[in-house]
């Protein structure tokens, strides 16, 4: 089993968690203007890579809070957390100003 360390809780067994996918999806601002294949690419259309990814959980069963993540989707080994509004760690704003490669 996963043990997410929830930055509001401390480590807590994974079944508390609800992963809500990839992590820093900015919402356009003028929704309104969008057509239906740029909605649709913003709504459905996310990254799926092998290693390194910037994820967003919610300790759905404890605190309820959302806050980041940084996990090696091969491993499972969870890098960093930080809470949603916060600057990352200095080492993850280092990997993703270089691109978030996969």
């Amino acid at each position: 089993m996963l043990l997410i360390p929830c930055p509001y809780c401390g480590p807590r067994a994974e079944i508390e968690f609800t992963c809500g996918g990839e992590g820093g999806i900015v919402r356009p601002a003028a929704t309104e203007s969008l057509d239906d294949q740029q909605w649709g690419d913003y709504v459905f259309m996310r990254r799926n890579p092998k290693g390194l990814h910037h994820e967003q959980w919610c300790h759905s069963s404890g605190c309820g809070c959302w806050f980041n993540v940084l996990r090696d989707t091969v491993s499972y080994r969870i890098h960093a957390v930080w809470k949603i509004g916060e600057a990352p760690p200095p080492e993850v704003a280092a990997w993703m100003s270089a691109g978030e490669p996969s």
